[in-house]
Order: structure tokens, then sequence, then C-alpha cells
């Protein structure tokens, strides 16, 4: 069973995220496709901790002893796959960096041998 002050904790850490992912999209800081994944972590716990017995349900479908256990299986396992998406993005901007690194030193190459 979920406690009182753990459903709290997700409530006001559920609304910190929100409110932060859009401040920093008002501060054009941040694209709002990246935060997506962010606003819906966050709603999803705000769901777990108005409705503690489908978080309940959750935990014993998958044989998982506690509630929070399963609260932080699940967080743990969505910032993994979330690093997992970060690091294939970053490898395809290093390609590409590195393919208009090369482009540019042919321009430049290309520039001076016409002067």
């Amino acid at each position: 069973m979920m406690t009182t002050t753990l459903r709290v904790a997700l409530i006001l850490v559920s609304v910190g995220t929100f409110l932060l992912m859009m401040r920093k999209i008002r501060q054009s800081k941040v694209q709002i496709e990246n935060t997506i994944f962010w606003i819906v972590l966050a709603m999803v716990l705000v769901v777990y901790s108005i409705f503690p017995k489908a978080a309940d349900l959750c935990a014993r479908l998958l044989g998982i002893y506690s509630t929070a256990n399963f609260l932080f299986l699940v967080a743990i396992f969505l910032l993994i796959v979330k690093v997992f998406d970060m690091t294939i993005q970053i490898s395809q901007l290093e390609t590409k960096i590195k393919e208009l690194v090369q482009q540019m030193a042919l321009e430049e190459r290309k520039h001076e041998e016409e002067q």
C-alpha cells in the first residue's frame, strides 16, 4: 500500500517537474519534443498518486511486493530508456558534425585553390 507521504512526495515532484518543463519551454531553452517524455512521466506519477490502487494492482500483477519498489523500478526503467534514446541522438549529431566539418574543409580548400 502506498503511504500518504509517498503520495504527497510524488505529487509534489510531478508538479515541480511539470512547472520546470513549462518554464524551460517558455524561455526557449528546450524544445517541446524533448519535454514530452518528462511531462508524460510527471502525469503518470500524478495518476498513480491520486489512484494508488492502480499502482498497487500493477505491482501485484508483476509480483513486486512493495508499491514503492514498483514505482522506483518503473522510474529506473524509463530513465534507462531515455538515456539510451539520448545516446542514439548524440551519436547521430556527432556524425552530422563530422560530415559538416569535412564538407566545410573541402569548401575552404576549393575556395583557396580558386584564388
